[in-house]
């Protein structure tokens, strides 16, 4: 564990219908030093809570009732009613395959993290949400944080530059 960083500042929200795997979720939260973290079952109530509460990152399962993690996340992103589209978003999910995680990343996920998972695991996608933070991008298909994680250098034309400028 590289960085340290204060978690007692940092308000959560964990969003899963599973009543165990929430409770580890807030307990590994809780060891690492979280004071504000916020835990509801259904993407209906992480809306109220997104809508009267200052949420630095949310935490969530990929299936939820009512809708599942990524219309949660689809809906958080790209819906006009949406109380902060710039959120972080961590996902947790059992399905590590790589089309999920391809899936996920699509609708603008922040970081992915594979159940079971292990504090080391959720402390280090928390590390690269607050001390590298990705710039969003909005295009006529995507809205989310950048989905490059290196910066290469390229010679050709910028076709992000062209595209905001339309």
């Amino acid at each position: 564990m590289s960085a340290k960083i204060d978690f007692s500042k940092v308000s959560f929200l964990v969003v899963d219908g599973d009543k165990i795997s929430a409770q580890v979720v807030f307990d590994t939260l809780s060891y690492l030093g979280a004071l504000s973290v916020k835990r509801v079952g259904k993407p209906e109530d992480a809306f109220r809570i997104l809508r009267t509460e200052q949420i630095d990152i949310i935490i969530t399962e990929w299936r939820l009732r009512g809708m599942d993690g990524l219309e949660f996340l689809d809906s958080l992103r790209n819906s006009a009613s949406s109380p902060n589209r710039f959120v972080p978003v961590i996902m947790l999910t059992a399905h590590s395959e790589q089309h999920y995680v391809t899936t996920a990343r699509d609708l603008g996920i922040t970081e992915f993290l594979a159940k079971p998972f292990n504090a080391k695991a959720l402390y280090s996608r928390l590390v690269s949400v607050i001390t590298r933070p990705r710039h969003f991008i909005n295009t006529d298909t995507y809205f989310g944080p950048d989905r490059r994680r290196r910066q290469v250098p390229f010679d050709g034309p910028d076709r992000r530059e062209n595209h905001s400028r339309n």
